[in-house]
């Protein structure tokens, strides 16, 4: 609690920094049971040609992703410390595509029409309200005409559950904090729900296609989110 403490008083690279050597041992990383259904859902062995892995952290996702490519993989995060720690952990992944890291914002993504396939996991609560048009459209710039942009979110949950008071409780502690103190830490809950993220790439060109069923047991409410650009786009 006391370094969970340090890293929410620091920026939010700099946190994520000191939490790296033990984000795979927190609740904060995306869950096995996420990534594997929904990266095997999403394609077969090497018939990917080129894929990313936005906010790639430690790397988890960067593992199943691999033995699906056939020419190369990159993950892109803002923490050097993340990065050093994916870059460990992907170092014996299965797969021959070689992989990447990226050290940058992913508002400002430095790749252009480069590949077939963009995911995201576990970190879309980093992006803000205002910025969510513009990392979308990074997303776009980033795909091949036809490319595909794969994450996972749930419905908005109900006003009278527990879940939903407890987010917006977190929530309003984050404003707060990031009203008091600078730099920011920028992690809120509730961002981009099923309705809004489907509404958000529905008006950057992808067709959206929503899975149920893909996850079992405590994540069966989860939703595998699968956009598709058109052949030709315009960045």
């Amino acid at each position: 609690m006391r370094e969970l403490a340090v890293q929410a008083l620091s920026s939010t690279e700099r946190g994520y920094d000191l939490l790296a050597p033990k984000f795979d041992y927190t609740p904060f990383r995306t869950p096995e049971e996420i990534l594997g259904p929904a990266l095997a859902h999403l394609a077969e062995p090497h018939s990917i040609t080129a894929a990313l892995d936005v906010c790639c952290g430690t790397g988890a996702a960067l593992r199943h992703l691999r033995p699906l490519c056939r020419d190369r993989v990159v993950g892109i995060d803002f923490s050097r410390g993340m990065l050093a720690i994916a870059r460990r952990v992907t170092a014996d992944a299965p797969g021959e595509a070689p992989i990447d890291l990226v050290c940058g914002n992913v508002l400002h993504m430095p790749f252009n029409a480069a590949f077939d396939v963009a995911v995201c996991f576990g970190a879309l609560g980093h992006i803000l309200p205002q910025e969510q048009a513009q990392f979308v459209a990074q997303v776009v710039k980033a795909l091949k005409p036809g490319g595909r942009f794969v994450c996972v979110t749930t419905p908005r949950p109900a006003l009278w559950s527990a879940q939903y008071w407890c987010a917006r409780g977190f929530n309003g502690v984050m404003h707060l904090r990031n009203r008091l103190l600078s730099p920011s830490f920028i992690m809120y809950y509730l961002t981009f729900p099923l309705p809004e993220l489907v509404a958000l790439l529905d008006k950057h060109g992808f067709s959206v296609d929503v899975h149920h069923g893909v996850f079992a047991g405590r994540f069966r409410h989860v939703r595998l989110v699968i956009g598709t650009l058109a052949q030709r786009h315009t960045a």
